[in-house]
């Protein structure tokens, strides 16, 4: 009898022991998807296009970035406004004049656009990099992604390559294909002493794209473009 009693006595330890056990597990794992979604929220309600400013190039730099020439304080950070839903539509079907817009957002139907400025405030000549990188992708969206990028009224469509040619698409620069996301990188060569940059981007889903199908609807894609200064020596000849 006394040995019964005993084993009942181990056996509720035992089971108290796993209670405990299982209740810190869910605990942790309530703590981790609570953590989860709260990053997950930052991260989307941010917007699908960000510009950021190199943090070395904003404390120390002679290039500065804003959204209006109304106000030209300078910023480290800019977002664009995102858009509920995004249906297939083709390059031609957008404003002649999308790049001609003052500043900001300036969405349309299925589409992203937003302009920005640049300008060097310094004395010197300065070259600047600006990369777009991709933060995450679902259902292969990218596949049919386009973005348009505007330096002034210098334009240039970006895409990834064809998945069967391995080609770039029809009049696209093809995305590169870095491994931290990076899909653009581009320089701009010699900015003089109070020149001011107009920087337009556009996103949206190319309907003529052969990798438009139906098996992306309900994709999600998000990018931010990165601006980096650096400074040019000019040699005496």
């Amino acid at each position: 009898m006394a040995k019964e009693v005993v084993l009942k006595a181990q056996d509720i330890k035992r089971r108290k022991k796993f209670e405990k056990v299982a209740l810190l597990l869910l605990l942790l794992l309530l703590v981790i998807l609570a953590f989860a979604y709260f990053v997950l929220n930052v991260v989307y309600n941010e917007g699908n296009f960000t510009i950021s400013m190199d943090k070395n190039t904003y404390l120390r730099s002679n290039l500065v970035m804003y959204e209006s020439l109304n106000d030209r304080s300078s910023v480290i950070k800019l977002s664009a406004e995102k858009i509920a839903f995004m249906d297939n539509i083709s390059i031609k079907w957008l404003p002649s004049n999308i790049n001609k817009a003052e500043g900001g957002n300036h969405n349309g139907e299925n589409y992203i656009a937003y302009t920005f400025y640049l300008e060097n405030k310094g004395e010197e000549n300065i070259n600047y990099w600006y990369s777009v990188v991709v933060d995450d992708v679902i259902k292969n969206v990218d596949d049919a992604v386009r973005v348009m990028i505007y330096v002034n009224d210098d334009e240039t469509v970006y895409a990834k390559v064809n998945n069967v040619t391995k080609e770039p698409e029809k009049d696209t620069k093809a995305f590169i294909n870095d491994d931290d996301g990076t899909i653009i990188l581009e320089k701009r060569e010699k900015m003089i002493p109070g020149n001011i940059d107009k920087i337009t981007v556009v996103i949206w889903l190319e309907g003529d794209d052969p990798e438009c199908v139906n098996a992306i609807l309900g994709g999600e894609m998000k990018m931010h473009m990165n601006i980096i200064e650096e400074h040019v020596e000019e040699k005496n000849v």
